[in-house]
């Protein structure tokens, strides 16, 4: 049901009984309630916010008016004196914007109290509503920093909301409705992920990632595409999980002056920024050049997030509505469900994103249940005729037996991996070799190098991104959460990394970046390439044109820059590649995953996998399912409806 800002506060009236006082605001697409008497909307039998949802179909929240709020300092003390110190309090998290207030403490239920009791006295004594979360095991410096720039920014993102708002309920154009899909990048190729979703009345576009090679000419996607001109044009930007491939290019829209919303999970939210600062990092250090943005373009970037949890359905332009569902690649991963126009008009669209459709260590398999998808863009990274990778149970096996074989022979390991995902299942595979009662040997030390601790510490902070399991044992911590265990250590220093390459006794390194396309892996595979008692051991994907490749295809010395000159370095150490770990579904994943669709979409579009592969797969796909499909090049363009 589409409706005006107008439109709601008429409904809001007819719905509100005259004597409470309130004001209808915006929060992108969140509608809000500012009043001095919360108490009035949610009293017992009288939910006045139930009634309004079910009026209008929007997101209701109720927010204290500004002025029954205590001040902050007030708040600090007064949370102090109420939250019982056996409650373990660590953290007081204010948020102006939304006059929010997070109570971080070891043991939420003490702190929360009998039926509430606490939180309810909070509240009545200072105004600001309060919530109270478990710390996390492992404190992540990236957390903080954004919760302390968004108090900072408070005043800012508050506008920024109303903003938002105002441009998703704007009035109606009276044009015929049409939709429209633009590839700008990931299409026939792995990298640079970017899809603009064209209507008659709004412009999205999902995702706006790097491509990982050595040819700078197809590092961005295609900004300077028609479509996406000007920026000022682009309702909204959504991201589907925060692998670089897919955000890394993210700051060069508000450098060049995006200034719209950006949606994501919390966790993706998080690990975005931990990945673009280091991208900036990696940029400079290790090919000399400067990054296309800056860490003000970053800033600017978490400025404009709208935090989305899985499930939750929201506006994002005036035509349409948006809910993320679990993707199951890495923490927060997203598949993206579109409801684009209404009545005989809508359509149904999903981007599936990166997608594991199979339980990992980490996460459960990716969902399947949507009402309805008319046309669904695919993933297609392992699409191809021979791509069956084993299961997790007999990838963590296979890695296992390696560490078992290497150990004994006392050699090393170096594992290149992704900061994010793929670290953590190794981590978890390695845990549980080392406290099994069938390894007898001594656990040798596992060095993690690169992103990957602050990557981990982030895990750790949403632990309600992960699969039961392992929630709870990040939950019970101590010796049962895997991130604590003894054996894993952070390589902190350059000196530390040279004593680790020159120490001649067995130890596991897992370094940055995933496809060897710089990082600080590069360092290991100087020194221990030539050595044949060491093992590298890819876990992940490696895309055509990298260093990753080329040493998986064999070759037996690969060119390496240092001190500004290139060297030829004999690669002698053991290749070994145990698939199974990949957060991508291999093909009979990716099949299973569109047989579970139902009822089946009417069109399917592959992208994110190398040419002859989405051709390959969308082939396939027209022969199972009798659909029609489709694997565009970058630049074209598929008229939806």
């Amino acid at each position: 049901m589409r409706l005006t800002l107008s439109e709601i506060k008429k409904k809001a009236k007819e719905v509100i009984p005259d004597g409470i006082p309130y004001t209808v605001e915006l929060e992108a697409g969140t509608i809000a309630l500012i009043t001095p008497t919360p108490d009035a909307f949610s009293q017992k039998g009288n939910a006045l916010t139930v009634k309004l949802a079910k009026a209008i179909r929007r997101r209701i929240v109720v927010r204290p008016d500004p002025s029954i709020l205590a001040k902050e300092e007030d708040v600090m003390s007064t949370v102090k004196e109420v939250i019982p110190e056996e409650a373990g309090l660590t953290n007081i998290w204010i948020d102006p914007a939304l006059s929010e207030v997070t109570i971080e403490c070891h043991d939420p239920s003490t702190a929360i109290g009998a039926k509430g009791a606490n939180l309810v006295e909070l509240r009545d004594r200072l105004g600001w509503l309060f919530r109270a979360e478990r710390s996390s095991a492992i404190e992540s410096k990236t957390l903080n920093n954004i919760r302390r720039y968004r108090r900072e920014t408070a005043a800012e993102r508050k506008e920024l909301f109303r903003k938002f708002g105002s441009r998703i309920y704007r009035p109606k154009r009276s044009s015929a409705p049409w939709v429209r899909l633009t590839a700008l990048g990931s299409y026939r190729e792995v990298g640079r992920a970017m899809h603009m979703v064209t209507t008659n009345e709004s412009r999205v576009l999902v995702d706006c990632g790097a491509k990982p090679t050595n040819n700078r000419s197809e590092i961005q996607p295609f900004f300077d595409a028609p479509e996406l001109l000007p920026l000022d044009n682009i309702d909204a930007v959504i991201i589907t999980h925060a692998h670089v491939d897919h955000i890394g290019m993210l700051p060069v829209l508000f450098k060049f002056g995006y200034r719209g919303p950006v949606y994501c999970t919390p966790p993706t939210r998080d690990l975005m920024a931990l990945l673009q600062q280091d991208y900036i990092k990696v940029s400079r250090m290790e090919h000399g050049d400067e990054a296309p943005y800056s860490i003000a373009d970053i800033e600017m970037c978490i400025k404009h997030v709208i935090d989305i949890e899985y499930g939750q359905k929201i506006d994002v332009a005036p035509d349409m509505k948006m809910t993320m569902e679990n993707a199951g690649h890495i923490l927060g991963s997203s598949s993206v469900y579109l409801e684009i126009g209404e009545d005989k008009n809508l359509h149904r669209l999903l981007f599936s994103g990166d997608i594991k459709y199979e339980k990992s260590w980490l996460f459960d398999a990716a969902t399947v249940r949507f009402p309805r998808v008319d046309s669904l863009v695919i993933e297609s990274t392992y699409g191809g005729r021979s791509s069956f990778q084993p299961t997790r149970q007999e990838a963590t096996a296979e890695l296992q037996d390696l560490i078992r074989r290497t150990l004994a022979r006392g050699g090393k390991i170096f594992c290149p991996v992704f900061a994010v995902g793929r670290s953590q299942e190794v981590m978890v595979a390695i845990d549980q070799l080392f406290k099994s009662e069938d390894f007898t040997s001594d656990p040798c030390t596992v060095w993690l190098d690169g992103m990957i601790a602050e990557a981990t510490a982030i895990h750790a902070s949403h632990p309600n991104f992960l699969n039961r399991d392992l929630r709870q044992q990040v939950l019970r911590g101590g010796d049962e959460n895997p991130f604590n265990s003894p054996w894993f250590r952070t390589v902190d220093s350059r000196e530390r990394r040279e004593q680790i390459v020159l120490d001649p006794s067995p130890c596991i390194v897992l370094a940055t970046s995933g496809m060897m396309t710089g990082g600080p892996i590069l360092h290991y595979l100087q020194h221990w390439a030539p050595n044949d008692r060491a093992t590298l051991a890819f876990v992940g994907y490696q895309a055509s044109n990298t260093l990753g490749r080329r040493l998986q295809e064999g070759y037996s010395e690969v060119p390496m820059a240092q001190d500004g000159h290139t060297m030829m370095v004999d690669v002698k150490c053991d290749i070994v590649t145990i698939d199974g770990f990949s957060g991508h579904s291999d093909r009979r994943q990716l099949l299973d995953y569109v047989n579970a669709l139902n009822p089946k979409p009417r069109r399917i579009i592959c992208h994110h996998g190398d040419d002859t592969v989405c051709n390959e797969f969308r082939k396939t796909l027209t022969e199972t399912f009798k659909v029609r499909t489709a694997a565009p090049h970058n630049l074209e363009s598929i008229r939806l409806l």
